[in-house]
């Protein structure tokens, strides 16, 4: 479950990101955030992640207030969490297994289930062929299934998105949302920052929307 009430974000510069934001999202729901260009759409996901935090109010994630964990207790806030953000961080040096391996190694799976569970996200993406390619072979749309397939390595409980259909033809978006609505389909809680016309659309969630960082009603 994710809850926000009154979140407020002012970043040093003074530039209010979110202003006394406040909603709530069900665990095993799925939602879409959606929003002009400095919104706050990203600023919103950064803060579920605790890559950034709340000037004030309180920010509850399975059961955890976000904005007073200590540091050494992020990292395991975040093995619950799968984040797609719009710099892929894709390590072009390594393989299509190798890229979705990190996050176990980094979490010091042992290596026997590791490249059980890896071949398993990439065969939930389609890419369990691939495994042994290089990032630089794979098309656009592959490269974020791999993306995608690294955040549901260690199997989150939440899935959150930044833009993930981005630069993405119409079929290959389709492809990147469905992937998204079989995960939620499992019990994934599952949060998306979109600006896609189309996807929106035909949203069949929830959806909110930021204007100048605040939450529209």
């Amino acid at each position: 479950m994710i809850s926000f009430s009154q979140v407020h974000k002012r970043y040093p510069n003074g530039f209010d990101a979110l202003k006394n934001v406040s909603f709530a999202l069900e665990s095993g729901e799925m939602a879409l955030i959606t929003g002009h260009s400095g919104a706050g759409k990203t600023t919103l996901l950064k803060l579920i992640a605790a890559i950034e935090r709340p000037t004030s109010g309180s920010i509850i994630v399975n059961g955890q207030n976000v904005g007073t964990l200590r540091s050494g207790a992020i990292p395991f806030l975040r093995r619950n969490l799968g984040l797609v953000f719009q710099d892929q961080k894709i390590l072009f040096d390594r393989s299509v297994f190798d890229n979705v391996l990190l996050p176990l190694q980094i979490s010091g799976f042992d290596a026997r289930s590791s490249a059980a569970r890896v071949r398993a996200a990439l065969d939930k993406v389609r890419l369990l062929d691939k495994e042994k390619a290089r990032p630089i072979t794979l098309s656009g749309g592959e490269q974020q299934r791999l993306c995608v397939a690294r955040a549901i390595v260690s199997r989150p409980s939440i899935l959150i998105a930044d833009e993930p259909t981005s630069n993405l033809d119409a079929d290959y978006a389709r492809d990147i949302m469905d992937m998204f609505k079989s995960f939620n389909q499992v019990g994934v809680t599952v949060l998306i920052a979109t600006h896609d016309s189309e996807l929106l659309g035909n949203a069949q969630q929830r959806v909110f929307t930021l204007r100048q960082g605040e939450l529209a009603t």
